[in-house]
């Protein structure tokens, strides 16, 4: 079981446009190790949604996921930069510097900013 934690995918994201995205704790059901994850797609139209389709994903694994907040994400894939911004209504405004990092491990030739913008 140890490692299987390691091979969920810490950013899942759409190539290009604005989209919303929601920050994502996953750990083993009763364990100590955690992970937290990016999640987000053009195809949501509410943040819930996205947190609809993660979780069952990970309950089969055997983890658990608690939603940390969301917002949004401006991908510009042609000229490498990321930009997080806003909120969530139902979910609050996730850390926004928590995300930027995670999404610097993977997209290590992007600018990736943030702000607490709402647009």
């Amino acid at each position: 079981m140890a490692g299987q934690l390691e091979a969920v995918r810490e950013v899942e994201i759409d190539a290009d446009g604005t989209f919303k995205y929601i920050l994502v704790r996953v750990q083993r059901a009763g364990g100590a190790e955690q992970r937290d994850v990016v999640r987000g797609n053009k195809a949501a139209e509410f943040h819930n949604h996205i947190f609809e389709k993660l979780n069952p994903e990970m309950e089969k694994l055997g983890f658990e996921c608690k939603c940390l907040g969301g917002g949004k994400i401006d991908h510009n894939s042609k000229d490498k930069k990321l930009r997080v911004f806003g909120l969530s209504t139902g979910y609050g405004k996730a850390d926004h510097s928590v995300t930027v990092e995670i999404l610097k491990r993977v997209y290590k030739d992007y600018e990736i900013t943030w702000s607490d913008d709402k647009k």
